[in-house]
């Protein structure tokens, strides 16, 4: 993979002549020196048309020009900053193609039980955070893994016994399960009468008690009698959620909200107005952040699209709305064709009325909003192509840009189908890494090993990949995600996981930068350093391209900047 790289540059050093005479003229057009000129390090610009520029210069924050340090030098003015890399890598702002910005910043200061290996883990933690509650105080958190202790799921008994005076919610790490305490249970009104609602399921024992357990559209019945999170804890969230992209390299985020299944759809409009606006207006923005809306508040989008355009500011782009399909593979409700490993009559969950889904989808594209869809198990991502491909033929040909939010697994033929019908598969490559034990559990080995996170399948039918995180479900860490897409090789495991499927260097770099730019039309401004386009860079810990290469999955941020100006450290 590193040769072919190298054969690039090397290929490109034959137009580069020409491409320096049209990049300074660029720049010669003008007659302000540049702000900034980076120089003597390995620039990757992910541009084909001149990936490996020797110098860049910045000014007002955008690419004024690329090419040599000579063929720059003359717009150095006295207020030109250099940037001398001493070798290390550039790459361009990296692009979290789907995370949940806010939520994951008012995680970082709740119960933390992602590492939690034992029930005796799990339970320490919960009563840690009680100590320090008042008496009604809800304890809040999540991330737990039942597969981290052997599979076996929580129950409210153990943890009624250290919380009798505070209601308990704590979400599994994928979002798409939680688990209550027996107050908490009381609180939102769940008995052994309680029915299962649509998409949804109340978890009863043997004797056809709640167990606590709730899953997708069940999480509607203890989420509206959560206290609502103040502005400030959101403000401050916000911050902390922040700094920590911009330490990770993340320039960009694609942020979907505090939106689950049965939580309400209006927080993402509280964020908008009172979180990021403020935060843009007061200068406290720090990413850029492109945001999708829920489906269900389609026409309130499509209004203030029409009054404002897609982007707001300089930081703030209105990307389009979202829709579940389904569940997740590790709460037992992602759609399949087949049912799962052990529950013969489980399929997994339709989260949303598939008519619904339809009218909803039909009347967010025909108003020209971009619909973007969850969808994980196989039969999930099928409906959602059928219906992709029916709204097209209904609302006729355009740039719509149609995303699938995880295209976890697939059946034989649908990678060809996302190529077909131009629909990008939104994905992330860190839960890969987490998913190799339970989906061989759950979906069998021979099922799994041939439809799961089908990365190269999907690049080799003309799909568009895109990377995201998912944050908090999994870490940011888009070095790790392109090392992950590469080499496919789970902790604890010495081989690759469907060895076919690694992509190469250039394709995991792309997925990040000017495919990810291209998902949520951001492709005019972002996802690669062109000149016109905004200066979002990132410098990187490898002290040459070859050593980058090499140790891709070792390699860290050194700093992020954006609009040309350092933001990290």
């Amino acid at each position: 993979m590193g040769n072919e790289l190298i054969l690039l540059s090397a290929f490109s050093a034959i137009v580069v002549s020409f491409l320096l005479l049209h990049h300074s003229d660029i720049a010669r057009r003008s007659s302000s020196p540049a702000d900034l000129l980076v120089w003597n390090g390995s620039i990757f610009t992910s541009d084909p048309s001149f990936p490996f520029p020797e110098a860049m210069a910045v000014r007002g924050g955008k690419i004024l020009g690329l090419g040599s340090y000579s063929s720059l030098e003359e717009f150095i003015g006295s207020s030109t900053r250099k940037l001398n890399l001493y070798g290390k890598v550039v790459l361009p702002g990296l692009i979290d193609s789907h995370l949940h910005l806010i939520y994951g910043g008012l995680q970082m200061s709740r119960v933390d039980l992602s590492e939690a290996r034992s029930v005796d883990e799990f339970v320490a933690k919960v009563k840690e955070a009680v100590k320090d509650k008042h008496e009604g105080d809800w304890i809040l958190g999540g991330g737990w893994n039942n597969n981290l202790w052997g599979g076996d799921l929580p129950v409210a008994s153990w943890i009624d016994a250290i919380s009798p005076h505070n209601p308990v919610w704590l979400s599994r790490k994928d979002g798409h399960m939680g688990l209550a305490n027996s107050l908490a249970l009381r609180i939102s009104g769940i008995t052994a009468s309680t029915e299962d609602p649509a998409g949804g399921t109340v978890v009863k024992d043997n004797q056809g008690d709640p167990t606590g357990l709730l899953i997708d559209g069940a999480m509607k019945f203890v989420l509206p009698v959560i206290p609502e999170v103040s502005l400030h804890e959101r403000r401050v969230a916000f911050g902390k959620a922040s700094e920590y992209a911009l330490k990770k390299g993340i320039t960009t985020v694609v942020d979907f909200g505090r939106f689950f299944p049965g939580a309400s759809v209006d927080s993402i409009w509280q964020d908008f107005s009172d979180v990021y606006q403020w935060a843009d207006s007061s200068g406290k923005m720090l990413p850029r952040v492109c945001i999708f809306f829920p489906m269900q508040t389609w026409s309130r989008l499509a209004n203030l699209m029409l009054d404002k355009g897609k982007r707001i500011s300089q930081k703030i782009y209105l990307g389009g709305v979202k829709a579940f399909a389904d569940g997740s593979l590790g709460s037992n409700s992602a759609l399949f064709h087949e049912p799962y490993i052990g529950e013969p009559h489980n399929f997994g969950l339709e989260v949303m009325d598939f008519d619904t889904l339809r009218n909803w989808t039909l009347h967010s594209d025909r108003f020209g909003l971009q619909v973007a869809i969850h969808a994980i198990g196989d039969k999930a991502n099928d409906q959602v192509l059928d219906l992709y491909k029916m709204v097209e033929v209904e609302n006729g040909m355009r740039d719509r840009r149609f995303r699938i939010e995880h295209a976890q697994h697939l059946t034989p033929g649908s990678p060809a189908r996302f190529g077909q019908q131009r629909v990008i598969a939104s994905v992330q490559p860190g839960h890969l890494l987490d998913d190799v034990d339970i989906a061989e559990m759950k979906l069998g080995i021979s099922k799994s090993s041939t439809g799961s996170y089908l990365f190269q399948s999907l690049l080799s039918s003309g799909a568009q990949l895109a990377f995201g995180s998912d944050w908090p479900v999994s870490d940011i860490d888009p070095v790790g995600a392109i090392s992950a897409a590469m080499f496919r090789v789970p902790s604890g495991r010495l081989a690759p996981w469907i060895p076919s499927e690694r992509i190469s260097l250039e394709d995991a770099l792309k997925a990040c930068t000017m495919s990810a730019a291209y998902a949520s039309f951001l492709d005019g401004d972002l996802g690669s350093l062109s000149p016109g386009k905004l200066a979002d860079f990132v410098v990187l810990s490898a002290n040459s391209w070859e050593e980058f290469v090499e140790t891709v999955s070792s390699t860290s941020v050194v700093a992020t900047y954006i609009s040309g100006v350092q933001a990290f450290p």
